[in-house]
């Protein structure tokens, strides 16, 4: 099945700002159609219904609704559709609009459905597919077709990030973090530091005398951060984010010998070894001085080279799962 992968310089859409916003706003007033309809003109709920497919984009994304535009681009010969047609594709299936329906609508769909599996190595990937329609999908026709599959992934499906503890680092790092593609968390049990953050519609501030509960509701593919006022503030969210979850990284705030003490309590907590080595502290690449600043930059720059690495090694694994099948 070949495909192109669309250069950023190639991304269009222009005419529509808001949907190229990596952090859209959020719903306001407006509600998501559980499903499009053709409003009655005479009723009341007429005016306040999408009237296009981009308005429907806008709420679904607005909304935090993951969802593929796919746009016929090119057909040539015999086709079920003509240039320029649309469909949106949640995970869901389809969720309006057509690219032609049967066959090459099924297997559009099914394509956008894949860029927007989270374990998928395309997830929120744009890119251009050309089908043969009788080779590639099966039809008697003898025309082809030219997709463009735009994901618009909402940013904490991409990459979510728990920050515990709203201090000096925290306030630094979320500055670092705030332009990226990422849904942040941040908890802490002191009120007049969770007022200090910077606003987002990505980011969400959690106020909790117990900061530790919140761990059960993270999603599990969350990269999570203790960085609490002390080591006895951050051990009861460490152990449970150990003992209860598997998250894909953990790191806490401190020096070597902090680390040594945390894995000598959770030991004796009853964690066994491999759990008690599960976490990274000094969180951080060996760079920089002690400046909150710095200290923000080298985690950042952790975090990003640790999901790299992640991606690669899901990407890997698919593969040698694809060719074994």
């Amino acid at each position: 099945m070949p495909f192109e992968p669309v250069p950023r310089d190639r991304l269009f859409f222009f005419r529509f700002p808001d949907l190229l916003s990596p952090h859209p706003a959020p719903a306001r007033d407006w509600q998501l159609p559980r499903r499009l309809h053709t409003p009655d003109p005479m009723s009341d709920s007429a005016s306040s219904a999408p009237s296009s497919l981009y308005e429907t984009l806008v709420l679904l994304t607005r909304a935090s609704t993951d969802v593929v535009l796919i746009t016929l681009v090119d057909a040539l010969g015999s086709t079920p559709q003509d240039t320029g047609a649309k469909m949106l594709v949640t995970r869901a299936g389809r969720y309006c609009g057509t690219v032609g329906g049967g066959k090459v609508e099924a297997q559009a769909i099914a394509h956008a459905q894949q860029l927007l599996a989270p374990d998928s190595p395309d997830f929120g990937r744009p890119r251009f597919v050309t089908w043969t329609l009788k080779t590639d999908v099966g039809m008697t026709c003898g025309g082809s077709v030219k997709l463009y599959f735009e994901p618009h992934i909402s940013p904490a499906a991409q990459w979510s990030i728990a920050i515990f503890g709203a201090g000096h680092v925290s306030q630094a790092l979320l500055r670092v973090l705030l332009p990226l593609r990422c849904g942040l968390t941040v908890c802490d049990s002191r009120p007049e530091w969770l007022e200090q953050l910077p606003k987002a519609a990505h980011l969400r501030s959690v106020h909790h005398a117990q900061p530790a509960e919140l761990v059960p509701s993270l999603p599990d593919r969350t990269f999570l951060l203790c960085m609490t006022k002390g080591h006895t503030t951050d051990r009861p969210i460490l152990e449970r984010a150990l003992r209860e979850r598997t998250f894909p990284f953990i790191g806490v705030i401190g020096s070597a010998a902090k680390a040594a003490v945390l894995r000598r309590e959770l030991l004796a907590a009853g964690l066994s070894p491999d759990q008690a080595n599960r976490f990274h502290c000094p969180v951080g690449l060996p760079f920089g001085s002690n400046d909150p600043h710095e200290i923000a930059l080298s985690i950042a720059a952790q975090l990003l080279s640790e999901r790299d690495r992640l991606h690669s090694a899901n990407a890997s694994t698919l593969h040698l799962q694809g060719t074994a099948d």
